[in-house]
């Protein structure tokens, strides 16, 4: 499909730039121009689409109807609907305050807060591009299982207390949903595929850098050492080495790619893209913001566990 795009990077390595693509440099630049096209392209027609998707879902309508669904059965609609609103773990906070807020319970919103930056079709479609539709569709299932078990797991600890007070205190408003026609929609997903594009451009381009120079300079044996097929403790690292990171799905790929490439089990790789997205830094200081520190520490760990658990599974099932 996009091979075309592989012989023009080929072209711009071998004949522009003079290299070889089997020395590192050239291999590594040749990962670069090839990934970078190719998952612009994607995202560009994956985000219009999911955007024209979601003119029917604004924040407003989505608290409405996991507002009126019961335990447990919110769960799976809130990590559903996680699927098609793929923003990163930072931008899904001020949702989880307004669900929070306006009377979803809890645990449904910690659904929604894991599902949608680790579970969406952008990380779908582009894992079944790269590892096939075996590897999304479990990603995919795992990825939602972990959002619905974290979220029920929260729910049933009764920690409403730890939500930081004013968050109580806030009002939205019930303001009617005006319907639209299909230009305006398509005038929507427009906008809103340039301006995500505008925003998330850095990071995708930084996790195509990162997966080329792991593809032409992290020797074999590094990775081996440290997360290994034979080291049993290979996913609780990754995942340590994930949290302190921050991207979107779409930026991470490129390493999980690269990751693969070298021979790390796809468990253990997949792990680490999980914890990537799901959990981060940046995510923790929003949230702390929000979320008092027991809670705050609950949802880490709970979610981190659970991460720990899937990469385990994948390993022995794969």
């Amino acid at each position: 499909m996009f091979a075309f795009l592989e012989q023009f990077a080929s072209l711009v390595v071998t004949q522009w730039l003079g290299l070889e693509l089997s020395t590192r440099l050239g291999g590594a630049l040749h990962f670069f121009i090839y990934d970078t096209l190719k998952i612009f392209i994607l995202l560009a027609v994956i985000i219009y689409a999911v955007a024209v998707i979601r003119s029917w879902f604004p924040p407003e309508k989505t608290k409405r109807i996991l507002s009126h669904e019961r335990e447990y059965i919110g769960n799976v609609m809130a990590a559903l609907l996680g699927i098609v609103t793929p923003f990163c773990s930072c931008t899904a906070v001020p949702l989880f305050i307004g669900f929070v807020e306006s009377g979803v319970p809890l645990g449904v919103t910690f659904s929604f807060l894991i599902s949608s930056p680790m579970v969406n079709e952008v990380a779908l479609i582009m894992l079944w591009g790269m590892f096939g539709w075996r590897i999304a569709l479990i990603y995919v299932g795992t990825g939602l299982m972990v959002a619905i078990v974290a979220g029920i797991v929260i729910g049933r600890l009764r920690m409403e207390r730890h939500v930081q007070d004013y968050v109580w205190e806030m009002q939205v408003g019930s303001a009617e949903i005006p319907e639209q026609n299909w230009p305006q929609r398509c005038t929507y997903a427009y906008d809103y595929t340039v301006g995500l594009l505008r925003k998330i451009w850095p990071y995708v381009i930084v996790g195509i850098g990162i997966g080329a120079f792991i593809h032409g300079y992290v020797p074999q044996d590094f990775l081996a050492r440290w997360a290994g097929r034979d080291n049993p403790l290979a996913v609780p690292v990754a995942v340590a080495l994930g949290v302190p990171l921050y991207s979107n799905a779409a930026g991470v790929i490129p390493i999980v790619q690269a990751l693969t490439a070298k021979g790390m089990a796809i468990g253990t790789v997949l792990a680490f893209m999980m914890a990537v997205t799901a959990l981060s830094l940046p995510e923790a200081v929003i949230l702390s913001n929000v979320l008092k520190k027991p809670l705050l520490a609950t949802f880490f760990g709970t979610v981190a566990a659970a991460i720990v658990i899937v990469g385990y599974l994948f390993n022995a099932i794969l």
